[in-house]
């Protein structure tokens, strides 16, 4: 069951009042964040599904990846597609709704309801824009952490995310070992790789590189980066699959026509593809929203935090870890979560591995993927059996 979720028109603005349950803190409740600031009053808009126990122990944060947001298992409400795990959270899915109580939020920087760039400023009642604090990794799970406090959940039996979610999970893990029971990290890593910092600054200079983007003031004039941020969107989607995927899916093959036009249309139906997938993201997401996440993420760096050894950031920890890869995943490849797993070994730490075969990429964690929906499935079995549920 939905809760907080209320009608709206598709396209209405979801920054200051989305269609999902929202919780406000103010001036005495400040985000304190890794740059220095002091973020209040400020919101985190958040989706919940299933019924929470009345041991209050059967809780699953739900992290979402960059581009995600917290319509995880419910319609969009500007798209109106379908949430975007819904082959994971849901009735008998292995994010069992029937037995779970499954929590989702936009993160600190987001664009759907959490406060971020798009936000008014108190302070001048205009958007936030580039005077918006930049957002760490560490800063989201802080705003979630102080959502569960809210809610009055001291425990969580499960934190599970992929890609920039993973990286949630670890932090969580880290932060708050004695507030979580398991720890599932899917397509992720403990540090964000140069080659993937490269990809986002490409993302970020075409949005900046935009005339419409008035150094991030689009809001006030009333204009919109959309070239810009569709150029960055195609750019990153193509990082998100392989190379098998894309051939499988469009190889060379021509879009609506018998022949090459000679001209510099959408020939080819992978060309077609990309740019309506930038189009299709410039009407749900924000421009700065996407600069600030991106950057977020480039920070990631969780040994950095430990002294250089990641060990260190899970020693004496008493969460259990189910670490998975995909060996398509060429932005967050299998190396990254050996890592994490050679990490959690060292700490002395429980902790299941697999490597799933998929050509797929790196969006195969969203997709179907039985050998993930069963691993997954059979841990939290296993973890609700330890926990009592």
């Amino acid at each position: 069951m939905v809760q907080g979720a209320v009608a709206r028109q598709p396209g209405a603005s979801q920054v200051d009042e989305p269609a999902s349950l929202v919780a406000r803190f103010g001036p005495d409740k400040p985000l304190v964040m890794d740059c220095g600031a002091r973020l209040a009053p400020w919101q985190i808009a958040y989706q919940t599904y299933g019924e929470l126990n009345a041991a209050r122990s059967n809780a699953v944060l739900v992290c979402h990846a960059l581009t995600g947001d917290q319509h995880v298992a419910n319609p969009h409400p500007v798209t109106g597609k379908p949430g975007w795990w819904e082959t994971m959270v849901g009735p008998g899915r292995p994010i069992d709704t029937n037995r779970f109580f499954v929590i989702c939020s936009n993160v600190v920087g987001g664009c759907m309801g959490t406060t971020g760039p798009a936000s008014l400023n108190p302070a001048t009642g205009k958007p936030w824009g580039l005077d918006f604090p930049v957002v760490t990794i560490r800063d989201m799970v802080r705003a979630q952490a102080m959502l569960l406090d809210h809610l009055g959940i001291e425990t969580l039996f499960c934190v599970v995310g992929g890609s920039m979610g993973g990286m949630q999970v670890l932090q969580w893990a880290a932060s708050y070992p004695e507030r979580v029971f398991a720890a599932i990290p899917i397509a992720t890593a403990a540090i964000h790789s140069a080659q993937n910092i490269a990809f986002h600054e490409v993302g970020r200079q075409a949005v900046m590189a935009d005339p419409d983007w008035r150094n991030g003031r689009y809001l006030e004039e009333g204009v919109k980066p959309a070239k810009g941020l569709a150029v960055a969107r195609m750019g990153a989607h193509i990082t998100y699959l392989s190379e098998k995927a894309l051939h499988r899916k469009f190889g060379r093959r021509l879009q609506d026509r018998d022949a090459p036009t000679f001209s510099f249309d959408a020939d080819f139906q992978v060309e077609s593809y990309l740019r309506y997938q930038g189009e299709a993201f410039v009407e749900r997401f924000d421009a700065n929203s996407y600069l600030y996440v991106t950057r977020a993420m480039d920070y990631f760096d969780l040994a950095a935090d430990h002294g250089g050894v990641l060990a260190n950031a899970f020693r004496g920890t008493k969460t259990r870890f189910c670490v998975a890869s995909f060996t398509s995943d060429w932005l967050f490849p299998t190396s990254g979560s050996r890592a994490i797993v050679h990490a959690l070994n060292a700490a002395g730490a429980s902790v299941s591995f697999v490597e799933i075969e998929s050509d797929k990429g790196h969006d195969a964690f969203l997709l179907d993927e039985p050998e993930l929906f069963a691993t997954t499935g059979g841990f939290l079995a296993a973890a609700a059996r330890a926990r009592g549920l």
